[in-house]
């Protein structure tokens, strides 16, 4: 039976680390589409780059064709007609040697601008172009074919491949959104269904302890009534643990509804735990506990709060094999939080293992489900809205719980 707890409680471990991993495989495919689109679309862009390029080198190539040659109107018109006409897209600015605007070709002017306010656009426009690309020169020539003055072609990038460009950035973030939602929507319906297995298991468990609660109820009221029996102290103790056990019942058949929190004084609900397992533990271990000041409140409900510390302190038990001390010391932080720190002198836990130990299935026990972490969380986050985490830890030195409250 213990084997196949152990059993049990490995596949649950492994089962939330597998899930884990889809999560991870799932995004990680969903940036590599993206990435892949990004890498096809840069091709792309590049391509038509040099598709630009080649056009305006053709444009100012035949600029400077029907500058510097005595052209039939056959010729010309045929130039213009089907290498200078067909650029519509690519904003160009043709200059003179001086830097004086002569010609534009696919560059929107708002028609409401004066002259001067237009050359003080064309100027900025100028500008934008110089920064992206070197310009084209345009020799003229005398009839001797010495260069006698230049003029330059300016360009930059047409609208579509502007709009190329910042696609992938688009396209990488809408992808990366819808990601994260497919990310945020999986987990969320893991842990909505996570909740009601737990919901439903604390209620059967509820249900099927009360039965033997109330036999043993019944049989403490016959041995109290028995004259024969004198030891008055194990009827007493016996009490203890049929209320302690009513307490757990309670537990569990409020699980899933909302706890009520009240103002408790922290050092005294620890106190009346540790009295309640010290008669029920070994022996040969030390409890202490160490509050300043002595009345530290906050709110809490009571029940669950007794049974986070409780399944600590037997925790550490365990790790300390029966024999060893629990240091519990409690104080008020500066940000007024209240801070619990558990100690034990256990075998302590591997630092790869830390992250793992709050996960359900997590156990070094060769009996158990490994359920009893994953509560204490569960509890402290989300009905007290407080945090819990493995402060130190050292192998065959002990481990270190710390337990956040508001104030």
């Amino acid at each position: 039976m213990a084997k196949e707890s152990h059993k049990l409680s490995s596949k649950s471990l492994d089962l939330i680390k597998k899930r884990s991993t889809l999560n991870l495989v799932v995004v990680s495919i969903a940036f590599a589409i993206a990435l892949a689109s990004v890498y096809f679309t840069r091709i792309i862009v590049e391509q038509l780059k040099e598709r630009e390029l080649g056009i305006i080198q053709l444009y100012a190539k035949s600029q400077e064709f029907t500058v510097n040659n005595e052209n039939s109107p056959d010729e010309l018109a045929f130039v213009v007609q089907e290498i200078m006409y067909p650029n519509n897209s690519i904003p160009v600015i043709h200059t003179n040697g001086i830097g004086q605007v002569i010609d534009t070709k696919n560059i929107d002017i708002d028609p409401s601008l004066d002259d001067e306010q237009k050359e003080e656009y064309l100027k900025e426009i100028l500008e934008e172009m110089k920064q992206e690309y070197e310009p084209f020169e345009i020799p003229f020539r005398d009839v001797n074919g010495e260069v006698y003055d230049y003029h330059y072609i300016y360009y930059k990038n047409s609208v579509l491949l502007n709009r190329l460009e910042y696609y992938p950035h688009v396209q990488l973030s809408v992808i990366g959104i819808f990601a994260i939602i497919a990310y945020i929507a999986f987990n969320y319906s893991k842990s909505a269904e996570q909740n009601r297995v737990w919901v439903g298991l604390a209620k059967e468990t509820a249900h099927q302890l009360g039965t033997p609660i109330s036999s043993l109820m019944a049989w403490i009221e016959y041995f109290k009534e028995d004259k024969s029996l004198n030891n008055k102290e194990i009827i007493e103790e016996l009490e203890k643990d049929v209320q302690r056990l009513e307490m757990v019942t309670a537990r569990f058949s409020n699980i899933g509804s909302v706890p009520v929190l009240n103002y408790e004084n922290i050092p005294a609900c620890v106190e009346a735990t540790i009295s309640y397992l010290k008669k029920r533990i070994s022996k040969k271990v030390e409890i202490n506990l160490t509050a300043k000041p002595s009345d530290i409140r906050a709110r809490i409900n009571k029940p669950l709060f007794d049974w986070v510390i409780e399944n600590l302190c037997k925790n550490a038990v365990d790790s300390m094999g029966g024999v060893g001390k629990i240091d519990i010391n409690i104080k008020r932080a500066i940000d007024d939080k209240i801070i619990i720190d558990i100690s034990d002198t256990g075998k302590g836990i591997q630092k790869s293992k830390i992250k793992d130990v709050f996960l359900p299935g997590y156990t070094t026990k060769n009996r158990g489900w490994g359920l009893g972490l994953t509560l204490v969380k569960r509890i402290i986050e989300k009905n007290h809205e407080g945090k819990i985490f493995v402060r130190n830890t050292e192998i065959n030195e002990g481990t270190t719980f710390r337990i956040l409250l508001k104030g």
